[in-house]
């Protein structure tokens, strides 16, 4: 259903010839901010949202629990040539990284050997304004059992510095349990838990009153991809904005809407996703898709073309020819997915792809 939604949008603002900020911001999407939680009533989404977009946001790169973290650990067999970095290191150097995503098992000694390599890496790499997020992968049951395993990292004098620069945890809870008041509620749950790490739901996030429901329980935001919708995405970072004008005036922390997405790439999904991503507020990104894929080389060379002429800022050609993201000091370009209608400068012309009726396995 989202990726009709996503349809609709396009087609209404390229109707109206103005771009999604445009069409957000004017009222034209009908969100009635009341209807989706009382707080809202009586705001507007153009009160609550950023009125100037960045020029740049931050792509945070995923290190998965496979991934290899220097080039050594490359084997013959696995290693790739396309011109593109694959390993951590590599990758640092070659985007100038700034913002990692962690994935984690749950595995203490596993985990706390591989933070550690990944610590050492980036310090030797020299990274400016380095912060990380930990992507928990709904490894615990209870809010005990993750405290122990945190308390486990915190304990490590090397690891103190790294640990610091920790942006939030993602969804460390199973989704059967992870918004279950009788198990992270009460006596010992999630909100009794003092200086705990700031968490954020992810998978769990599945109905309209996930994100109410998890900062009730005491977790801190929520993260947007347009796969689970972009009115969700829209309401939920007007409810974040909503309540943290209210916990500044307070002096708390302030809540997270945050941007997660591993292999979400172009030449559609991944702009649209970017262009939705930024006007919600999102400043740091989880972006892999140029990392996992070979750019659009998979594409119609007719496709790529069309993408390096409207989107130059955002894709380069790379050594083999076919587009790749651009990602510099760590960032990647928003100026020419703003002026779109959701993102997507150009129209694809279907007829030049295989139609779905007419795939053979093998084929």
């Amino acid at each position: 259903m989202t990726l009709v939604e996503r349809a609709m949008i396009e087609a209404v603002a390229r109707a109206e010839g103005i771009s999604w900020f445009e069409l957000l911001h004017g009222g034209g999407l009908g969100i009635r901010l009341g209807e989706c939680d009382e707080v809202l009533a009586g705001l507007e989404v153009s009160e609550l949202l950023p009125v100037e977009l960045p020029r740049v946001v931050i792509a945070r790169h995923t290190v998965g629990m496979s991934d290899p973290l220097t080039d050594a650990e490359i084997d013959s067999d696995s290693r790739l040539d396309d011109g593109l970095p694959q390993s951590l290191a590599a990758c640092l150097s070659e985007y100038g990284l700034c913002h990692l995503k962690i994935k984690v098992n749950g595995d203490g000694d596993a985990d706390l050997q591989r933070l550690s390599d990944i610590a050492s890496l980036v310090e030797r790499a020299g990274v400016d304004d380095f912060g990380f997020t930990l992507d928990g992968n709904e490894q615990f049951r209870d809010p005990s059992s993750f405290r122990a395993y945190w308390e486990r990292l915190c304990s490590r004098e090397d690891l103190r510095d790294f640990l610091s620069h920790l942006i939030f945890v993602e969804q460390p809870f199973h989704r059967d349990v992870a918004l279950d008041s009788a198990v992270m509620g009460g006596d010992g749950g999630l909100a009794e838990w003092p200086g705990r790490p700031r968490m954020i739901i992810d998978e769990s996030d599945a109905e309209t009153d996930s994100l109410r429901r998890a900062l009730d329980l005491g977790y801190h935001g929520t993260s947007h991809k347009n796969c689970k919708g972009v009115f969700r995405g829209v309401i939920n970072a007007c409810l974040v904005a909503c309540l943290n004008r209210q916990s500044l005036d307070e002096g708390a922390a302030p809540y997270i809407i945050s941007g997660e997405d591993l292999a979400n790439i172009g030449p559609v999904a991944l702009l649209q996703d970017l262009a939705v991503s930024s006007s919600l507020g999102v400043s740091s990104i989880e972006r892999n898709g140029h990392h996992y894929f070979a750019g659009l080389g998979a594409f119609p060379e007719s496709v790529g073309e069309q993408v390096l002429a409207a989107h130059g800022d955002l894709y380069h050609r790379s050594r083999d020819g076919w587009p790749t993201l651009t990602v510099r000091s760590g960032r990647v370009s928003l100026a020419s997915l703003q002026r779109a209608p959701l993102g997507v400068g150009f129209e694809i012309d279907v007829e030049q792809f295989t139609s779905s009726s007419d795939w053979r396995a093998g084929g």
